[in-house]
């Protein structure tokens, strides 16, 4: 039965939060934390909606799961995220002390890589999971924005 629990799986179910922000008129990135293949948080970008600049998918999602472990840390857990963390986020996960990172689409402009983040040095990170797909969602939001 762990077999039906891949990382394409869960990255699904990110993207389905990341379309449920691209409907807000929100960016769409979904995230979702996944402790034993259980999601204990989901969440997507609430930056509009809340007025507030570090309401990305991911600190929204470390909260919910910290707060649903009781604990500060999320070791043991895997973050699934539709797009490549930027700099606040990356600094959020290494305080975090998550175990893995799970990514689709690549940020060439903004995500950790780019801007040389750091991640706690014993977070494992897989990217490129229902890449094209979640880069899809993230050009047509913005192809929509220039109309």
């Amino acid at each position: 039965m762990d077999t039906l629990f891949t990382n394409e799986y869960f990255m699904q179910i990110a993207l389905n939060e990341a379309k449920e922000a691209f409907h807000k008129g929100e960016i769409p990135v979904g995230a979702i934390v996944v402790a034993n293949n259980q999601i204990i948080a989901k969440s997507h970008n609430l930056t509009e909606l809340l007025h507030d600049v570090t309401a990305h998918a991911e600190i929204q999602a470390i909260s919910s799961a910290a707060n649903y472990l009781g604990a500060k840390y999320l070791k043991n857990c895997t973050l699934f995220v539709t797009l490549e963390p930027c700099q606040m986020c990356t600094g959020a996960l290494y305080w975090s002390q998550i175990t893995k990172i799970v990514y689709g689409a690549s940020d060439e402009k903004r995500g950790f890589k780019a801007i040389g983040g750091q991640l706690h040095p014993k977070t494992e990170v897989i990217s490129g999971v229902l890449e094209q797909e979640c880069a899809d969602l993230m050009k047509t939001f913005f192809e929509n924005k220039r109309k």
